[in-house]
């Protein structure tokens, strides 16, 4: 599958003000007010603007901020990382490697094994059910979700369901 941003004027056209405002100008939506803080249905999440694939249901864990978090990317070449200095602090910005858009923050105190994490917005994310995915053009993520592979990330996910410390925005 390939992956590229539209047009603008397509972008305008696709997405919500607050999917162009987040993806295309590094906006924030608003915590526990946004559609995948809370979602915990088993599936991969996608970039809205390209179809990218990002991050996986497996990967998922509540840090207690209100936005959705990951300890990992999917793929991680469809993911870039930006230095970002806009709030007065130090932070990694999160980006799709294919249409740069604007996801989120990478931080470092997140839950093992990796301990980190990728505080991301629902506004920059389409979730794919792992019913949808085959139909959707993502049957080779299938696998992660087959009853075998789920008991080996069962262990992994166990150290997922911690809380990291303070809230801070994506």
């Amino acid at each position: 599958m390939t992956y590229h941003k539209p047009p603008d004027k397509d972008l305008r056209q696709k997405l919500t003000s607050l999917q162009y405002d987040v993806t295309q100008h590094a906006a924030t939506e608003t915590p526990f007010h946004n559609a995948y803080w809370n979602n915990h249905e088993a599936g991969i999440y996608v970039d809205v603007v390209s179809g990218e694939p990002l991050f996986s249901s497996l990967d998922k864990f509540d840090s207690g901020t209100g936005w959705p978090s990951f300890t990992k990317p999917l793929e991680p070449g469809d993911i870039t990382y930006k230095r970002d200095n806009s709030i007065m602090m130090e932070r990694t910005e999160v980006r799709s490697a294919h249409a740069g858009s604007h996801l989120g923050h990478l931080f470092n105190d997140g839950p093992p094994p990796t301990g980190q994490r990728y505080c991301m917005n629902s506004a920059a994310m389409r979730f794919i059910p792992v019913s949808e995915l085959e139909a959707q053009g993502y049957g080779k993520y299938l696998q992660l979700f087959q009853p075998h592979a789920q008991s080996q990330t069962a262990k992994t996910q166990t150290h997922h369901e911690g809380r990291a410390s303070a809230p801070k925005h994506p």
